[in-house]
């Protein structure tokens, strides 16, 4: 059997997998910080992953000119910022809750790329969803963690705009690698001054492969897989399901139990997100999971 053959998967189990993928990455890391910290772990995942989708896409650095790496070197800063920003929210609230309110970022990017009047209903209803988890709503959400969350969504939004800018000149899968490769070079000092690192066994090691794999090199493949074979626009309707699987994948793995007043922000959140998408006159992609 070719490697075509072996690689070959339908789009969306591809896209279901991904999003499967990133969120059980997702609470694995969660479950290192308290022996790691969010900082020692974001800076392990980064690491590896760079890592990872070196030997697998092998960017030629030779190749980039001084343009080129004006656009890198921003990417992987934005990227790096949102790693972080979003293992620190993960810190305080529930992987759901903080996966909900990352998504407003690219919310608000489909938003403004649109500007139509059908739009404000996409804002009401995640403005409504957010509502329904502030603490002068009812709802009991460490404010801190949900401003990290919100910082990290604002990240992801200028994270889709520079990788847009970037896969013009570099291809997908090598801009990733090189974006990652940046963001190690911001994140590790960062993970180093948290002492993190200095309890690392080769037990969390491999834990911290796993993460790498399951929150970057896996899903990365398999999006790309499915964009190969499914309109853009379907991939994004598709991605919006993130908080939901983030909210089961907290549950299963986590124990983090939502209340129903969170449980319909997440839903707010995800009807706003593929509304936003299916209506929007071009489609913000993320290039990288």
């Amino acid at each position: 059997m070719t490697e075509s053959r072996r690689l070959r998967l339908p789009p969306v189990p591809a896209v279901l997998l991904a999003i499967l993928s990133v969120q059980g990455g997702a609470a694995i890391a969660k479950g290192l910080f308290p022996v790691l910290g969010p900082l020692a772990t974001s800076g392990l995942r980064i690491s590896l992953s760079a890592a990872m989708l070196l030997v697998l896409f092998r960017p030629s650095v030779r190749e980039l000119d001084a343009g080129r790496w004006r656009l890198v070197v921003p990417y992987g800063l934005v990227l790096a910022a949102m790693n972080l920003v979003f293992y620190l929210a993960l810190e305080r609230i529930p992987l759901g809750l903080a996966v909900t309110l990352e998504f407003l970022g690219p919310l608000t990017l489909a938003v403004v790329s649109s500007r139509r009047p059908l739009d404000f209903l996409w804002v009401a209803m995640a403005a409504a969803g957010i509502w329904l988890i502030t603490p002068w709503a009812g709802g009991d959400v460490d404010l801190a963690g949900a401003s990290f969350a919100m910082l990290a969504g604002a990240c992801w939004a200028a994270y889709i705009v520079l990788g847009s800018r970037l896969s013009r000149v570099v291809a997908s899968g090598p801009a990733v690698a090189l974006g990652l490769s940046v963001a190690t070079i911001v994140v590790l000092p960062f993970a180093l001054m948290g002492g993190g690192l200095a309890r690392l066994t080769p037990s969390l090691l491999a834990a911290g492969s796993a993460v790498a794999l399951l929150s970057s090199a896996l899903p990365f493949t398999l999006e790309m897989l499915a964009l190969a074979a499914m309109p853009a626009r379907t991939f994004s309707i598709l991605m919006s399901l993130e908080p939901a699987v983030a909210a089961i994948c907290g549950l299963l793995f986590l124990h983090e139990r939502l209340t129903a007043e969170q449980w319909a922000a997440v839903a707010l959140v995800i009807a706003a997100s593929a509304g936003a998408t299916a209506t929007a006159r071009t489609v913000p992609m993320r290039v990288e999971s």
